[in-house]
């Protein structure tokens, strides 16, 4: 679906980027597509939650473990985006409650 999520990006205000904590073969492609996401002029001055999916796997990789093998805080330095992060799992519901708090804060903020 990457290459036409292009055409959603009028209007956007939060982006919620998924990666799947439990797979690390997938890390560097997830890694590529979020750079073209924060690239993309539209996307500018949208805020940024990455998502570190299936914290409920025993063999999930740890936020800093991901954090340090895509160079996040490279990333961040680079961005014009304002970049947050957080563990769920979405088949628990771990941590969404924490993703709705966040989209509260930062849609009050844009307003």
């Amino acid at each position: 679906m990457g290459p036409i999520w292009s055409s959603y990006y009028g209007n956007c205000r939060s982006l919620l980027f998924v990666m799947d904590a439990s797979d690390p073969t997938q890390l560097s492609a997830s890694c590529v597509q979020l750079l073209g996401l924060l690239s993309a002029e539209q996307l500018a001055e949208a805020s940024v939650l990455i998502l570190f999916n299936k914290i409920d796997l025993p063999c999930y990789m740890s936020t800093e473990e991901m954090k340090s093998l895509i160079r996040l805080p490279d990333i961040i330095a680079c961005a014009k985006q304002n970049i947050t992060t957080a563990e769920i799992s979405a088949r628990e519901g771990t941590g969404l409650a924490g993703v709705l708090a966040w989209l509260q804060a930062t849609h009050r903020a844009n307003d």
